[in-house]
C-alpha cells in the first residue's frame, strides 16, 4: 500500500490545492469561499450509515457530498487541510490532540494565541510545513500516513485527487446550512459521530446548541423594528482595505440569531465582501464587532489608528460599542466548539439589559463540563472574551 501511495503520489506530481476555510479572499488560504457546485442527491447526505466489515475493520459512512468512504474503525492519525476550525473541533471531540498529525498553519496560529495550545499543548507539536497556503504537497502528506484526511466539500475533486493518492479522503461542508453556524456544527459533530462512533456526541451536541438557540430567540423576539441594533462586522481590516459580511456569510446568521440587523445585508455576494467608509458613514452602525481574522481592536477604530480611515462620526464609536469577537478553541467567527457560546455573548452584548442575569463566564464553564467533559477555570473561561491581537497572525 506504502509502495502504491509513493507511486501514485510522484504520477500525481506531489502537489494539490485544497480547500480553504478560513473566511477569507478566494485569492488567500484562510478563504471560506465555499459555494459547492455538487449535483449529488445532498439529501442523502444528510445522515450518514454505517456498513460494517468486520473482516477488515472498516465501515462506511456517507460524507458531505454523498461520498461513501470507506474509514477504519481505529482512527489514530488525522490530516486535516485548510478547513481551519476543525482542529479545534477534533481537539476537543476526543478532549486530546494525539490524534491530530497535520493542520494549516493559520489553524495554528489560532492554538497558539487562543485557550486550545493551552489546554492541549500537544497542538502545538502538530505538522503544519505539509501546506503552503492552499497548497499541499502529497509527499509530504504522505510521510504524516494519516488514516483519513478531511478537506473543504466545496471542492470535490480535490478529494478525488486524495482518493487517487490512496487516501481515505472526508469531504466536510462550511456552507451547506446557509451559514447557520448552530446547525452546521451540530452537522460537523453528527459526521465526527459515524466515523468516530465510540465517541458519539451528535446529541449533547446538539441538545445543548438547540437550549441556548431558543434562549435567545425568546428573549429577543419583542424586540421593536426600530430598536434592533445596526451591527457591523469588521471581518478584515488593514491600511488599505476592509472587508466585512454581507447577506451570505455568518455575519448574516449572528445578526438574525440575536435580533440585530446586519447593516451590509444588502450586498448579497457569497463570502467576505470588500467595504468603504462612505458605505461604513451612510449604514451608520450602533454596534461593531471585529473578528481575530485581523489584528484590529476596538481602541484602533476610537484612535483612528489604522490607515486613514476616520471612524469619529460613526454611533458605535461614539458610544463606545465596539467589540473583539471572542478566541476560544478557534476564532469564534466561524462555526466551531464554541459557538453556543458565542450566541449567547452576541446576545449579552448586543442587549445587555435583555441578559443581565447570564454570567457569560460560568455559562462558559457549564458548556464546555456538560458538553465536552473539559473543565475550565475563571482565569481560562474569561481569557475566550479578551483575546490578543496576535490571534489574527496569518491574515
Amino acid at each position: 500500500m506504502k509502495a502504491m501511495k509513493k507511486l501514485l503520489c510522484m504520477l500525481l506530481a506531489g502537489v494539490m490545492v485544497f480547500s480553504c476555510f478560513g473566511c477569507g479572499g478566494s485569492e488567500e488560504a484562510e478563504n471560506a469561499n465555499v459555494q459547492e457546485n455538487v449535483t449529488t442527491e445532498e439529501s442523502d447526505a444528510e445522515e450518514a450509515t454505517i456498513h460494517e466489515d468486520a473482516g477488515t475493520g472498516t465501515h462506511v459512512i456517507v460524507d458531505h457530498l454523498g461520498i461513501e468512504v470507506e474509514v477504519p474503525y481505529e482512527v489514530n492519525r488525522i490530516a486535516v487541510g485548510n478547513i481551519l476550525p476543525l482542529p479545534s473541533v477534533l481537539t476537543v471531540f476526543f478532549d486530546s490532540a494525539e490524534k491530530i498529525v497535520g493542520m494549516s498553519p493559520n489553524s495554528m496560529s489560532a492554538a497558539e494565541n487562543g485557550l486550545l495550545g493551552e489546554l492541549y499543548p500537544e497542538i502545538l507539536d502538530v505538522e503544519t510545513a505539509f501546506m503552503n497556503g492552499t497548497d499541499v504537497n502529497l509527499e509530504e502528506l504522505m510521510k504524516l500516513e494519516p488514516d483519513i484526511v478531511i478537506y473543504s466539500a466545496s471542492q470535490p475533486e480535490q478529494g478525488e485527487q486524495l482518493r487517487n493518492a490512496g487516501f481515505a479522503a472526508v469531504a466536510l461542508s462550511v456552507n451547506k446550512w446557509e451559514y447557520n453556524a448552530i446547525e452546521t456544527l451540530n452537522q460537523w459533530i453528527a459526521l465526527l459521530s459515524e466515523i468516530f462512533p465510540d465517541n458519539d456526541k451528535t446529541e449533547i451536541v446538539a441538545k445543548k446548541s438547540d437550549e441556548i438557540y431558543n434562549l435567545v430567540q425568546e428573549r429577543v423576539a419583542d424586540i421593536p423594528e426600530e430598536e434592533r441594533e445596526r451591527v457591523f462586522f469588521l471581518f478584515k481590516y488593514t491600511d488599505t482595505s476592509m472587508q466585512t459580511s454581507g447577506s451570505k456569510f455568518f455575519g448574516q446568521f449572528w445578526a438574525d440569531a440575536i435580533g440585530a440587523v446586519n447593516v451590509a445585508e444588502e450586498i448579497t455576494m457569497d463570502n467576505q465582501v470588500d467595504a468603504n467608509m462612505e458605505q461604513v458613514y451612510a449604514w451608520n452602525p450602533t454596534t461593531i464587532f471585529i473578528t481575530n481574522f485581523t489584528a484590529a481592536q476596538p481602541e484602533d477604530l476610537y484612535n483612528n489608528s489604522i490607515g486613514n480611515y476616520d471612524w469619529s462620526a460613526i454611533d458605535a464609536v461614539q458610544n463606545e460599542k465596539v467589540y473583539k469577537m471572542p478566541l476560544g478553541m478557534y476564532r469564534s467567527y466561524t462555526p466551531g466548539a464554541d459557538t453556543p457560546v458565542t450566541l449567547l455573548w452576541f446576545a449579552k452584548t448586543t442587549y445587555p439589559e435583555l441578559f443581565e442575569d447570564i454570567d457569560i463566564i460560568q455559562e462558559t464553564k457549564d458548556y464546555y463540563q456538560e458538553v465536552f467533559g473539559v473543565e475550565l477555570t475563571d482565569e481560562q473561561a474569561a481569557s475566550i472574551f479578551a483575546p490578543d491581537a496576535d490571534a489574527g497572525a496569518g491574515f
